[in-house]
């Protein structure tokens, strides 16, 4: 079976720039990708970033659906624990009342963002209490997208609204054992987050695979993986144009702040320090860089490894041209828009 190849979009905001032109260009990638052929488009959320601009993916699912054919578009994810599960699933249907076919329903239990600003979206709650309801906020989201609550829940009767013919693709996100294990419980495809975690993900979705449970909505398990990846013409290049994002996310492991962007010169300076360059060695396990045949061998490589026949690919550059350009180079070296 051919390797399908899709996306996740952060909307990257580059020093020097704005998070109105990550927007942007976020809408541009996103009808490249539709012409290319790549099957989904995912948009993240983050809040209170100076480096990414997504921070209400169902409000720009709407406009990148809007501007695109037939490429699924979707959410990666709705941090589900901020909100009312019943509020976003009457988003979420909304959406594929307006594209039907096209959505997916991505959801996570991460903050996606530091603590006070989380504290800040509770309404100024202090802890993170609604985390540690995650699985009954899975449950009743998926019941309120077409399977039953239990007879004495106290939403029962209540109507996600609005009903259609179809309903959303709900995906458990995660890097760890117990979001693949919530999604084998629930039935529910699972998307593991190579970029995040590196290691061991291939016995997490070995795992999924063993302990899914057939579901109304899923018969079969449906594992995928999101990788950070860099295209360029040459692998000089492609490693050239990867300092940018591999400082960025240092700074974002060291100092939790990493600020936007940085260009490749700014990050070939910062990477003169040798401590820096050595933590720079280590992070680049999380991604793959190359010409168009590496990245090709290192996607495939995984893809066996972690028995999915889909993998997102997650793009962050300083130069935006160079990013559309990576995404181009892949889809030509995978023949995926023949």
């Amino acid at each position: 079976m051919s390797l399908r190849l899709s996306v996740l979009d952060q909307s990257p905001i580059r020093k020097g720039g704005t998070a109105a032109d990550a927007v942007r260009e976020t809408l541009e990638l996103a009808q490249l990708c539709d012409r290319l052929g790549y099957v989904r488009y995912w948009l993240a959320e983050h809040h209170s970033s100076e480096a990414l601009a997504g921070s209400t993916p169902e409000v720009l699912i709407a406009r990148v659906a809007g501007l695109t054919e037939r490429i699924r578009v979707g959410s990666g994810g709705v941090m589900l624990p901020h909100y009312s599960a019943y509020k976003v699933a009457e988003n979420f249907r909304m959406l594929e009342t307006l594209f039907p076919g096209r959505i997916d329903l991505g959801v996570g239990r991460a903050p996606g963002s530091d603590q006070r600003t989380m504290r800040i979206l509770a309404d100024g709650k202090s802890n993170w209490s609604n985390a540690d309801n995650y699985p009954v906020q899975v449950r009743d989201l998926v019941a309120w997208l077409g399977d039953a609550l239990p007879n004495d829940h106290a939403g029962r009767g209540v109507t996600a609204q609005p009903v259609g013919e179809s309903a959303p693709d709900v995906w458990l996100l995660g890097s760890s054992d117990d979001s693949a294990a919530l999604a084998a419980h629930f039935g529910l495809p699972f998307c593991f987050a190579h970029f995040i975690n590196p290691d061991g993900g291939d016995g997490v979705t070995r795992a999924y695979r063993a302990h899914f449970r057939p579901s109304a909505l899923h018969a079969q398990p449906m594992p995928l993986m999101a990788m950070g990846v860099l295209c360029a013409e040459t692998d000089e290049e492609a490693d050239l144009l990867a300092k940018s994002r591999d400082v960025w996310a240092m700074r974002l492991r060291t100092t939790g702040n990493p600020g936007p962007i940085p260009s490749v010169e700014e990050a070939l300076e910062a990477a003169r320090d040798p401590r820096v360059e050595t933590f720079l060695t280590s992070m680049r396990r999380r991604s793959l860089v190359g010409s168009p045949r590496t990245v090709r061998a290192g996607l495939e490589e995984h893809a066996a490894r972690y028995q999915v026949d889909e993998i997102m690919v997650v793009t962050i550059c300083f130069d935006f041209a160079k990013r559309k350009r990576s995404y181009e180079l892949i889809a030509e070296e995978f023949g995926i828009g023949g």
